[in-house]
């Protein structure tokens, strides 16, 4: 099987400080695959990295075989690969309804920008009752369901997660990953990046360990959460 994604000895610096070191991981059409790791491990840069907002030193990144070293951030989404950032950023002086079409930018999908809305009403029905709401006076739940569905509203075929839980109750934090297996099922494949490391690894299909900006583990999300060292290291028992 050829990899949807496929990243191949990563190393990246901001300036004179490295953060990646021959980084490699696979992601396949359909799966869930989860990049794990504490603060400061990389998960997000490298995310960055594929979205093409910064640009790596050595190595390189392919997305169904496009080399995305070629290409701009907004050629990057146009091939299908959305990112959805930590922090939400949706536009706080915008309604759920304005914030939800501006993810539909992408010339290529504007024609499905209807039934994209309709779509992610669907799977966040919250946010068809708040959307004349300005997207600034959300809960901070209600804002990450605000950042899933706009990235939606672009056709994703890979969809990349940075951290959808992060502050959030315990209540959203089950319904966030709930979600993200519906997206799945719906036929898009997930990349994500997450600290919640006990539900991540639960819902991935495959997942890595990245350490102070290296791969040191993969395995199954099954495999990984019955590992030791994972547990130990990340979860606490």
């Amino acid at each position: 099987m050829t990899a949807m994604l496929a990243v191949d000895k990563l190393d990246f610096a901001y300036g004179d400080l490295k953060v990646l070191w021959d980084v490699g991981f696979t992601v396949n059409q359909g799966e869930i695959v989860t990049l794990v790791g504490s603060n400061g491990a990389g998960k997000s840069t490298t995310l960055r990295n594929i979205s093409r907002l910064v640009s790596w030193s050595s190595g390189g990144i392919s997305f169904e075989g496009d080399d995305l070293a070629k290409l701009a951030p907004h050629q990057v989404v146009e091939r299908g690969v959305v990112h959805v950032p930590e922090g939400r950023r949706i536009f706080p002086e915008m309604t759920v309804l304005e914030n939800l079409r501006m993810g539909s930018y992408p010339k290529s999908c504007r024609k499905d920008r209807e039934k994209n809305v309709e779509r992610a009403f669907s799977i966040f029905p919250r946010l068809k009752e708040r959307e004349k709401q300005l997207g600034g006076t959300l809960s901070g739940g209600e804002q990450q369901m605000l950042a899933i569905g706009r990235g939606l509203m672009a056709n994703p075929r890979l969809l990349m997660l940075d951290e959808p839980s992060l502050g959030l109750s315990p209540l959203f934090v089950k319904n966030i990953f709930q979600t993200i297996q519906e997206i799945n099922r719906q036929g898009v494949t997930i990349l994500l990046v997450e600290q919640n490391v006990y539900q991540s690894l639960r819902v991935a299909n495959r997942a890595y360990v990245l350490e102070t900006g290296r791969v040191v583990m993969t395995g199954t999300g099954a495999d990984l959460l019955a590992d030791d060292h994972v547990k130990s290291a990340f979860m606490g028992m």
